[in-house]
């Protein structure tokens, strides 16, 4: 008597669990992801092969221009912005409203002096955005007013870190005068951002 085939049944893979697990996982790096902030102005950094990367939090950034003009960009953390803005306030004796305190850590970058600080926290979102300032923070052998933002920043808190963004065409002479004046503060440990270029083969 031939004995009786059972019928085959197709596997039946059950995909819920799979799909739960993706949008966890697509869901958590977009909520994580940070992006990169716009430069207030091109700058072009230069080439290298280095792969070191720079810190995630608790970073300072200076950016220079091809003509010359600084930027400083200052941590994020809200709290901390504020008492920048207030320790920046007092060297220069310049008093700010609530609502100019409110616009400076919303801030991107500064590029502005001091002396147009006030003026510059009045603009709404947008007109800052757009501003290019024509001088940017001044930084040369008399007038240390980059310094000025570094070492408030980091009387803020001490565990600061600084990346100094340069362009490839800025003359050396401009960023001398910002090594000088970090070592002034006795500040001699930061980043110089670079862009990736492939590596020499061997």
């Amino acid at each position: 008597m031939a004995r009786v085939k059972p019928k085959r049944h197709g596997i039946i893979t059950d995909m819920t669990a799979m799909c739960d697990v993706a949008f966890l996982l697509l869901t958590f790096f977009i909520l994580t992801t940070q992006f990169k902030k716009p430069d207030v102005e091109t700058i072009k950094p230069p080439s290298s092969i280095s792969e070191t990367l720079l810190p995630d939090a608790s970073l300072m950034t200076v950016g220079v221009t091809s003509e010359g003009k600084f930027y400083f960009q200052p941590v994020e953390n809200g709290s901390e912005r504020l008492e920048l803005l207030e320790n920046m306030g007092k060297k220069y004796k310049i008093d700010f409203d609530n609502a100019e305190k409110a616009s400076f850590q919303r801030v991107v970058s500064v590029g502005v002096p001091m002396s147009k600080m006030k003026e510059y926290l009045k603009m709404s979102k947008d007109e800052q955005k757009s501003y290019k300032s024509p001088t940017g923070i001044p930084m040369d052998s008399t007038h240390k007013e980059l310094i000025d933002w570094i070492e408030q920043s980091l009387a803020v808190n001490r565990k600061y870190k600084l990346a100094v963004k340069g362009d490839v065409n800025t003359k050396y002479p401009k960023v001398k005068y910002l090594f000088e004046g970090l070592r002034d503060i006795n500040f001699l440990t930061f980043w110089l951002i670079t862009s990736q270029e492939g590596k020499p083969n061997n």
